[in-house]
């Protein structure tokens, strides 16, 4: 199965550019299931209010029943004090199984991180080239997976590409996605450096096309067993972790008693 760990579907609300206005996902899937995509993952464009946004991608993981695997996306900054209350609601209610977070939003926190570690769920952040935080979260929270999306940079940071290299390679908990990389050898670095099981396969989709970036991943030329690892088997041993509702319930009363 080939999964796409990174897409944005729905509309954003911000109106100043393709990536906080809208991310239609009807091209994108046109275009994915000639290209041999079965799964992705989705999270919300920018948008003002993630809770709303999150109901969005909800309804379109309703609306293609079974194609599509959630992502909650939450403000580090503006949601400071409810990314609990965000989080556990976008899994008890719609089963998503993973947090998303951009540094042009803002930097993420101890407290997005220990919800991740709460609820056992995969952190996608982009870090937007600024990859020393990950240096600091990786020994802090080594029970939270962590995916940095665009090798660190979508911008074609090549010292950002490095260093997330290096990162992938050092901390068992770092993870990179594919999607955006324009410098083909990096990634042969990323797969050389931390090993197919450090790499996931992303499109950034709607606006990148997937097919083109599903080709990158072909022209690596891994064996059958690590090109399945990057197509989809590290995605699904990452958000395998998730907790049940029942397990919800119990880390809720152990650690907020006074939650409610």
């Amino acid at each position: 199965m080939i999964i796409d760990c990174h897409c944005h579907a729905g509309k954003g609300d911000l109106l100043t550019g393709p990536w906080d206005t809208d991310a239609p996902i009807e091209t994108y899937l046109k275009r994915a299931k000639v290209a041999g995509i079965e799964k992705t993952v989705i999270f919300s464009p920018f948008h003002s209010n993630y809770r709303q946004a999150n109901a969005n991608t909800a309804r379109i993981v309703e609306h293609y029943s079974g194609r599509f695997i959630g992502f909650a996306f939450v403000h580090a900054k503006r949601d400071r004090g409810r990314i609990y209350q965000i989080v556990e609601e976008s899994v008890v209610k719609w089963r998503f199984r993973g947090i998303k977070v951009h540094r042009m939003d803002g930097a993420v926190t101890r407290e997005v991180c220990e919800v991740a570690r709460q609820f056992h769920l995969p952190l996608l952040y982009d870090p937007v080239g600024e990859t020393n935080l990950i240096d600091l979260l990786a020994p802090q929270y080594p029970d939270v997976n962590f995916i940095i999306p665009h090798l660190g940079s979508f911008a074609d940071d090549w010292r950002a590409h490095l260093r997330v290299i290096d990162q992938i390679s050092r901390y068992p908990n770092v993870y990179t996605d594919t999607s955006g990389v324009r410098r083909f050898d990096y990634l042969i670095q990323a797969i050389k450096r931390g090993g197919a099981h450090k790499v996931l396969f992303g499109t950034d989709g709607p606006w990148l096309h997937p097919g083109v970036e599903l080709h990158k991943i072909r022209l690596l030329g891994l064996p059958p067993n690590r090109e399945e690892l990057v197509l989809g088997k590290n995605l699904l041993r990452l958000i395998g972790q998730k907790r049940s509702p029942n397990q919800v319930e119990l880390i809720r009363d152990r650690c907020f008693p006074l939650h409610r």
